[in-house]
């Protein structure tokens, strides 16, 4: 069941087929948040775009499968739909080969794209989607509309443009990042990473940040809220994949942020969240909003 028809996020960026050595899957960042807070029964909407080849019109169907709109996933006649080819090292931890030139990377402005942004609670948004030039322009000139602006940092070398970065930061009113991400965001400005509240101090004053959302793996994550912040144990699972974690951890944080839930709420729903895809295989699982609220009652007695 979803939510208020006229309320919607909007994710902006790569949709790709992820090739791993067991087969493909439908991802790409942006897409997972978007894949995630569909099941969170939010309404989501997805700028990205595809080729009009074989790939593109496979996602394209498999997007609709799962119930989220493609009206506003663009086809490229030129450019192939994305693809990244996946591996993973002996702890889980997923690493990626990022083709280029395709796409995603070429998204283009439209004025509906524009009062689609506009009108939503939240529009999402990464670095990675940002690194060609002509995305880039359609991103930029969308951050110039959306009210409230989610920075998913999503670090993947080597696309990683330091001046591109702190142009986002700037833009933003949420950040989300990991440990790493912090201490790199820390040496762009050769400042001296202390500690986690010193640097979400720093990101927040520098770039006048209200909300950063730290995660932290096994370690559990924090959520800094202006001079406030909050911290939270991680829930205990066996892994059976790491991709698509902080996708998902954002995903469940949104759902609950965008119905202006208390910090305790939104960072369980997201720490469940994250903890829960985490368990299983792929970004993008199969399973029930009531499938994960058992999961999430199961580790938390009060009901969120």
């Amino acid at each position: 069941m979803k939510n208020n028809k006229n309320s919607y996020v909007v994710c902006f960026g790569e949709i790709l087929w992820d090739i791993f050595p067991s087969g493909t899957k439908a991802g790409g960042a942006p897409f997972n948040v978007a894949y995630n807070l569909n099941k969170m029964g939010a309404e989501v909407k997805m700028i990205s775009k595809v080729g009009n080849d074989t790939l593109g019109n496979d996602l394209l169907n498999q997007i609709e499968n799962w119930d989220i709109s493609t009206d506003f996933i663009q086809i490229d006649d030129e450019k192939s739909t994305g693809t990244v080819i996946a591996n993973f090292d002996e702890h889980g931890e997923a690493h990626y080969d990022i083709v280029t030139d395709v796409a995603w990377d070429h998204i283009e402005i439209s004025e509906d794209q524009k009062d689609l942004v506009k009108n939503s609670e939240a529009f999402v948004f990464g670095s990675l989607s940002a690194r060609d030039p002509k995305s880039r322009k359609t991103l930029l000139s969308l951050l110039n509309t959306a009210k409230l602006k989610i920075f998913d940092v999503n670090f993947r070398p080597p696309f990683i443009d330091v001046e591109l970065i702190k142009q986002l930061l700037h833009k933003a009113d949420i950040v989300k990042m990991n440990k790493a991400e912090m201490r790199q965001i820390m040496q762009f400005f050769s400042e001296e990473y202390k500690s986690e509240d010193e640097s979400a101090a720093f990101i927040q004053n520098h770039f006048n940040i209200y909300e950063i959302v730290l995660t932290k793996g096994s370690k559990g994550a924090r959520y800094f809220i202006g001079d406030r912040n909050y911290g939270f144990s991680a829930v205990p699972i066996e892994i059976a994949d790491t991709v698509g974690s902080g996708d998902s951890f954002l995903a469940g944080f949104l759902s609950k942020r965008i119905e202006g839930k208390s910090p305790e709420e939104i960072m369980k729903q997201a720490v469940s969240l994250g903890a829960f895809i985490t368990s299983k295989s792929g970004a993008c699982p199969d399973y029930t909003y009531e499938e994960f609220k058992i999961f999430r009652e199961k580790h938390y007695s009060q009901t969120i």
